[in-house]
């Protein structure tokens, strides 16, 4: 029996799911969101791994959260607090001080210098360029990618606010520097830089959450999409969530409802119905079906074409395009609950640990923990980026303790010669060991662990195959080819079908942008049906 009509269907409560919720609710749809968990976010929550402890589910820092949504659905008001240290990284060596990365270039270059002058004269123009790249990347990241079957006038008033934005660069030498670095090799963009940690610092942040090496082409767009929309440059953005991340999506949820949303947890949806070949809304498990014209899905999009559209509708071709849509997921997660600050030499009391804590002592170590997982092992010496959120927000542990979030890579979903139910322990030895490295003695203040493999972050918040972008940031999943080539305007088949979730364009991160820019599409596509010419 079907449930009294909606306008629109969000199917998903994570971050882009709400976003779009919101935006379509702001202008006046009828939206209802429907989410399997219990509470909103997704990824984007907060959950306890000892008693007194609380640590980031999946993400730990929001700093690419688009300005624009928090001003246009008035977050603050909601309780979003939002807390942007001054140190942005901190880079522990085996020998020696360690690196330290500041929001201001001037003063990390200053810094830079006890290791390489060069480097340290080096530093502040790579900021620059950095930061001038990343400019265009976010005048894409906001633009709606064409339509490549057929052209329209929009398509060519977007390119030509992008080739201005190019222009902005410089006449000539920046548009060819632009075009140089998009495909680039992370290792070789940043390899001016003689201080090999520096260097693999900066560039693991265009390697990290995808299936890629820093020799990898392509991996320098990661890079300048992570820095773009963002005060980082160089040393990148590290922005946390008063209270943990699920106060960012309890502001947004609570968005929703004020401008007349509604969200429904525990609603499984099972499949997309349809009806004279375009959507007539969804089912539940439960055997519900609630009816909307328009269906928006937060989900991946393999797994919406896939398991929630009927085959039938989807016809052969395109269910085995969408079939190869790549997001092979290598990150897991390691959380550590402790009696006391990790021992990082240079550490002064923690000032310098309230940023990110990045373990990536060259460009070879990275290339040689990507290596590992193509071959589905685990790495010995894997990437790690930490954060300890108390350092920020006392409230998320018992006075004198602390917790930190740690990311991994690389720990591939499919191993070779085991499972991930009998591997959790042994990832999480790898992670201690190597951060002990670093922190001599920091096992000992270890109370309790929790290890999130690719296969949990696939069983328990929905990222196919473990991928948290929902697709791989490669070059053939970018702009116009993300998810693939001809759905990249967030309209999916059947009619009335469409995706806001991060395997839409601009992609992962938490941004909210394919949320917002899934919300125009709709809203255009809507009133063209309600207003013909």
């Amino acid at each position: 029996m079907a449930s009294t009509p909606f306008d629109v269907v969000v199917v998903g409560g994570g971050h882009n799911g709400l976003v779009a919720a919101a935006y379509l609710a702001r202008a006046r749809l009828k939206v209802v969101v429907l989410e399997r968990r219990e509470r909103p976010g997704g990824g984007l929550d907060t959950e306890v791994i000892a008693p007194g402890f609380r640590v980031p589910a999946v993400a730990h820092t929001v700093g690419r959260l688009r300005r624009s949504v928090v001003r246009d659905l008035k977050l603050t008001r909601h309780g979003l607090g939002l807390i942007s240290p001054e140190v942005r990284a901190f880079v522990p060596q085996r020998e020696g001080p360690a690196l330290v990365l500041h929001a201001d270039p001037t003063r990390t270059a200053e810094g830079l210098a006890r290791w390489s002058r060069a480097d340290a004269r080096t530093y502040p123009e790579f900021d620059r360029k950095l930061r001038a790249l990343s400019s265009f990347v976010a005048h894409l990241n906001v633009a709606l990618p064409p339509d490549i079957s057929s052209p329209a006038l929009g398509d060519a008033v977007t390119g030509i606010r992008l080739a201005r934005a190019l222009r902005g660069l410089g006449a000539g030498r920046g548009v060819r520097e632009a075009m140089r670095v998009l495909p680039m090799p992370v290792a070789d963009f940043v390899e001016g830089f003689e201080t090999e940690s520096l260097a693999a610092a900066i560039a693991a942040r265009g390697i990290q959450y995808t299936a890629m090496g820093p020799r990898s082409a392509g991996t320098s767009a990661v890079l300048l999409a992570d820095t773009s929309g963002t005060d980082g440059g160089a040393a990148g953005q590290s922005t946390f969530v008063r209270g943990g991340p699920a106060r960012l999506a309890q502001a947004l949820a609570d968005a929703v409802r004020e401008l007349g949303g509604e969200i429904r947890y525990g609603s499984e949806v099972a499949r997309i119905t349809t009806q004279g070949g375009r959507v007539r809304g969804v089912e539940l498990a439960s055997g519900q079906e609630i009816r909307a014209p328009v269906v928006a899905s937060g989900a991946d999009p393999k797994r919406t074409l896939i398991e929630l559209v009927d085959p039938v509708d989807l016809g052969p071709t395109l269910r085995w395009r969408a079939s190869n849509i790549r997001l092979p997921g290598t990150m897991a997660k390691v959380d550590l609950a402790l009696s006391g600050l990790p021992p990082f030499p240079g550490a002064n009391g923690g000032a310098p640990l309230r940023g990110r804590i990045v373990v990536a002592p060259s460009i070879e170590q990275l290339e040689r923990a990507f290596d590992a997982s193509k071959y589905g092992r685990i790495s010995e010496r894997p990437y790690l980026e930490a954060t300890i959120p108390t350092l920020t927000d006392s409230s998320l542990a018992p006075e004198g303790s602390h917790v930190m979030s740690v990311l991994v890579q690389y720990a591939p979903y499919r191993l070779r010669d085991s499972s991930w139910d009998g591997q959790r322990e042994t990832l999480a030895d790898r992670v201690v060991k190597a951060l002990e490295e670093y922190a001599p003695g920091m096992g000992e203040r270890i109370v309790a662990r929790r290890v999130l493999t690719p296969l949990d972050l696939e069983r328990d918040f929905g990222f196919t195959e473990g991928h948290p972008f929902h697709g791989e940031p490669g070059l053939d999943q970018f702009f116009a080819w993300r998810p693939m080539l001809g759905m990249a305007r967030y309209r999916l088949v059947p009619e009335g079908l469409y995706l806001c979730g991060a395997g839409a364009h601009p992609g992962g991160g938490i941004t909210g942008g394919p949320g917002a820019n899934a919300a125009r599409q709709i809203l255009a596509d809507w009133d063209r049906r309600k207003h013909p010419k």
